[in-house]
């Protein structure tokens, strides 16, 4: 194998042995998250050591149109960011024909800084802010997620895929295990691609709605974190179409049913100790634990923008179907926004329930750190903790897409914490996206108001 496979990890290089690598994908996840870059033969990527594609990748919006770029004097020009390999992130693409690896790029300007519109950048600068200060985030987020069968028209409701039984997947069947066994195939294949990969998985649980799944991942690194649910996604879509289905991460792809969200677990690790600087020598809870959900309550309104990234994402926000409509926080209480899981004083750590798993991980991540991050530099106690249905309060969330970008905008602490360039990009991109769904006559409309009003 050539001198650069020994930099690759263990899971790697175990794909490779025995055989001859053949082509190498080089990606950088984009705005939504989605893989872009190029695929290079092995041969040409021994002799390339990076590659360049333009920063205007993280203008283009989810249907693949182009945002206006934020006011600056080289807007017009596209230039080009240096793109250099992540040889940490080398995973296998084990449902590719040929013998393929994929890693993931971290974009440099032409300067060798950090392009700031970058996701995963945007991530390491939250990161960065939290090593300033002696501590080190500890992540572990849920996935959740739902199969359905193919839906090749547009304009067609989705519906649950068929089952081995030869029925379709029913709805209302949390934690079962009978559920998950109907697309038992589709799981045996995601277990196989993960071990291939180097992916952990911590288990795999039937959710509540109907073909819908959730994976947990292990507690770890927020850019490690965020890798894996980057490449979980296009793993666990790969699996699907083997077995003749889709693997959709829309906050609600299905009227009726439950959304999915990305719940995501946070501790915060000092440095120096090593110690949660949640808890203290004596096991209670720290004046710093407190702080972080404070944090989390007065900023998240506008993180939202990133937790929930399209117009899709706040018709998952609706009372009565396990997902959160409020900022306030509960000792082992799912109603709340922010719950704390029952847990040793060693893993005592804050839920985030308003993530959709629509969001980029990189940025959903990022933004609920941030939030975090500020409350621990402002020092504020949280509201008192909920102890009732937190559902029977009233909702604390934007509830449209345009009115969350308008929070984001004016929370000048979180636009510092992710970046005013990310923020301004951010938002250009996002805007055009809502634009453009506001040209879009629904079904609801033609029925209800084409001869009626």
């Amino acid at each position: 194998m050539a001198e650069w496979t020994e930099k690759l990890p263990e899971a790697a290089r175990d794909y490779l042995s025995g055989r001859r690598l053949d082509e190498v994908e080089c990606i950088v996840p984009d705005i939504a998250g989605v893989a872009r870059g190029k695929a290079m033969p092995a041969f040409k990527f021994e002799h390339q050591k990076s590659f360049f594609l333009p920063t205007s990748i993280f203008l283009q919006t989810i249907t693949g149109e182009w945002a206006d770029a934020p006011k600056g004097e080289d807007e017009y020009k596209e230039p080009d960011m240096t793109l250099v390999p992540d040889f940490t992130t080398a995973t296998a693409a084990p449902w590719t024909a040929d013998i393929t690896l994929q890693i993931i790029h971290d974009a440099f300007d032409q300067r060798g800084l950090p392009v700031p519109t970058a996701p995963r950048n945007v991530l390491k600068r939250v990161l960065a802010l939290y090593a300033a200060e002696g501590w080190r985030p500890v992540v572990a987020p849920e996935m959740e997620f739902f199969f359905v069968a193919r839906n090749l028209d547009p304009n067609m409701p989705i519906v649950p895929p068929m089952g081995r039984s030869g029925r379709r997947a029913a709805a209302k069947q949390a934690y079962s295990m009978s559920a998950v066994d109907e697309y038992g195939k589709v799981i045996d294949d995601i277990y196989d691609f993960a071990e291939a990969m180097g992916l952990e998985i911590d288990g795999i649980l039937q959710e509540g709605g109907a073909g819908q799944v959730e994976i947990n991942l292990a507690h770890g690194n927020p850019v490690d974190l965020a890798d894996h649910i980057f490449y979980f996604k296009r793993m666990i879509r790969e699996a699907a179409l083997r077995h003749d289905c889709f693997a959709t991460f829309m906050a609600k792809p299905i009227e009726g049913e439950p959304g999915s969200a990305m719940h995501i677990h946070h501790s915060v690790v000092d440095i120096r100790t090593g110690r949660n600087i949640f808890s203290a020598e004596d096991g209670s809870e720290t004046p710093a634990f407190l702080h972080f959900i404070s944090g989390m309550q007065r900023h998240l309104p506008a993180a939202v923008a990133l937790l929930a990234p399209y117009v899709n994402s706040y018709r998952r926000y609706v009372p009565d179907f396990a997902a959160p409509i409020n900022l306030e926080w509960g000792r082992d209480n799912r109603t709340t926004g922010l719950r704390v899981p029952i847990s040793g004083p060693e893993a005592r750590r804050v839920e985030n329930r308003l993530a959709g798993m629509d969001c980029n991980p990189y940025l959903g991540i990022a933004a609920s750190l941030a939030c975090g991050y500020l409350g621990l530099k402002e020092a504020q106690a949280p509201r008192p903790e909920c102890t009732i249905n937190a559902y029977m309060g009233e909702d604390e969330l934007p509830l449209n897409l345009s009115d969350a970008i308008d929070l984001l905008e004016e929370d000048t602490a979180l636009v510092e914490v992710l970046g005013p360039e990310f923020v301004a990009l951010y938002a250009a991109v996002k805007r055009h996206e809502y634009k453009e769904f506001q040209q879009v006559i629904s079904p609801w409309e033609r029925e209800h108001l084409l001869l009626n009003v």
